[in-house]
């Protein structure tokens, strides 16, 4: 953990950018925008840091009516986000624009909001600040608004380590303590969970950060990932081999560290399956002759992953793909031209993602077994594999379903599939180039095959 404040160099540019900004800050910055609305919130908050924004917040009379009529103007979709509490959003290619009602007290809002940070507003006449955002913004310093704001929303405790992480800002103490309160609250039973839905959103944004892993590791500290993500905490003071200097929790983030270090550009599938990809180690580590083994954890992992990631209700398509990622991260890495050529093949559909988690995961492991030489001789290895990926033909196939079934006089079946499947991996790999190699491959390889199917 750092210290409370920044470094002072990096405060006082921080100091200067706010003050900065503060000087030119101005609502005309923000077209289009409702009739008379202030903007309320993030924008602000990033405004003043010099951030771009494409989520704008606005107070305003008749939430309803001013997001169809912003809709119309930008030719947008307006929709109620909550009917009950009037809230409405307008759609604009990656713009959104949210519309709250202020009925006739802005401070009443921003008294409801989170954090100080996020409880500025910017009207016609400048901006308003009731409860100190701007010098904590300046300061670098996260604080709650009231001291019932994180057990107003609890969803806000998570929020908090986003925030933290992605601007820069310490915790104020007891802003901090609130947020671990609201974790044990939960945990007790004594207050409900926030929508998983939410929690996802707050995990994706956490994910894209500057410093996911390290933002993780604080909702542990803070009590929070027993509710985000329970699988993981068992990876907690659970020792690995000789390879690893860090237990397995601290070892998945850590990876995840590295990865969006090296492939900034990673999607949210590889970012999920490297956060993850040794959750299964807890519940298959065993000891044999001093050493710790995990046979088996991918597979279980990639089970405890599809499970997690279903609970926060991700779609079916982020579960299957960053479940198989997880899965396969432990498939043996080619040492020659010919069996890269066979790993293209038989795992394209998940590269080059499968294989920025493994260099990631490689390269979290810096335990006394590890070696420079060792990491240098992976990067080999996966390289070969991208050149070999590059080169895979992209031509229509030798064989098709027909000619299976004409060549070894079968009718329709999983075998067919299987067939051509063969066919495909032996042109990849070199073995057949013509149509008649193909079909005298694939005699061979029915000789071998069909006593596993009916006849």
């Amino acid at each position: 953990m750092r210290t409370l404040w920044p470094p002072s160099r990096w405060l006082n540019r921080h100091r200067r950018r706010v003050r900065m900004n503060r000087e030119r800050l101005s609502l005309t910055a923000f077209m289009p925008q409702p009739t008379g609305g202030a903007l309320v919130g993030g924008a602000v908050r990033d405004a003043l840091l010099g951030r771009p924004s494409r989520d704008w917040d606005w107070a305003v009379d008749d939430p309803a009516a001013e997001a169809r009529a912003l809709a119309a103007q930008v030719e947008g979709d307006a929709f109620a986000l909550d009917e009950a509490r009037g809230h409405w959003r307008v759609v604009q290619g990656d713009r959104t624009f949210d519309f709250v009602p202020v009925d006739g007290d802005l401070m009443a809002n921003l008294q409801a909001r989170d954090f100080t940070v996020n409880a500025m507003a910017l009207t016609a006449e400048g901006l308003v600040d009731p409860h100190g955002g701007l010098a904590d913004l300046t300061q670098g310093v996260l604080r709650q608004v009231s001291d019932g704001a994180l057990l107003d929303d609890p969803v806000r405790g998570v929020r908090g380590v986003r925030l933290a992480a992605l601007l820069g800002l310490e915790w104020d103490t007891l802003t901090r303590a609130a947020a671990q309160d609201v974790a044990a609250e939960i945990a007790s039973g004594r207050l409900a969970m926030p929508a998983m839905e939410r929690i996802r959103d707050e995990l994706t944004a956490i994910l894209f950060g500057p410093t996911p892993g390290d933002a993780i590791l604080d909702l542990h500290r803070m009590g929070w990932l027993q509710h985000v993500l329970p699988v993981m905490v068992e990876g907690e003071g659970v020792a690995q081999g000789s390879l690893h200097h860090l237990d397995v929790l601290e070892h998945q983030c850590d990876a995840l560290q590295r990865l969006v270090t090296a492939f900034p550009d990673a999607p949210l599938e590889v970012r999920l399956a490297t956060l993850m990809h040794d959750v299964g180690k807890p519940a298959c580590r065993s000891l044999e002759g001093g050493r710790a083994w995990f046979e088996g954890h991918a597979t279980i992992g990639a089970e405890q992953t599809t499970q997690a990631l279903r609970r926060l209700r991700y779609s079916a398509a982020v579960v299957a793909r960053a479940s198989e990622l997880v899965g396969r991260h432990m498939v043996r890495l080619p040492d020659s031209s010919r069996s890269a050529r066979r790993f293209a093949y038989r795992y394209r559909h998940l590269l080059p993602g499968l294989l920025h988690l493994m260099l990631a995961d490689r390269e979290a492991a810096r335990g006394r077994a590890a070696s420079k030489a060792g990491r240098d001789r992976y990067r080999q290895a996966v390289a070969r594999v991208v050149s070999e990926l590059e080169a895979l033909p992209d031509a229509p196939p030798l064989l098709g379903g027909e000619d299976v079934m004409r060549l070894l006089n079968v009718t329709p079946g999983p075998w067919v599939g299987e067939a051509l499947r063969f066919v495909a991996e032996s042109r990849a790999v070199g073995d057949v180039a013509s149509r008649e190699e193909a079909e005298r491959a694939l005699h061979a390889w029915w000789d071998v095959q069909q006593h596993r199917w009916p006849s």
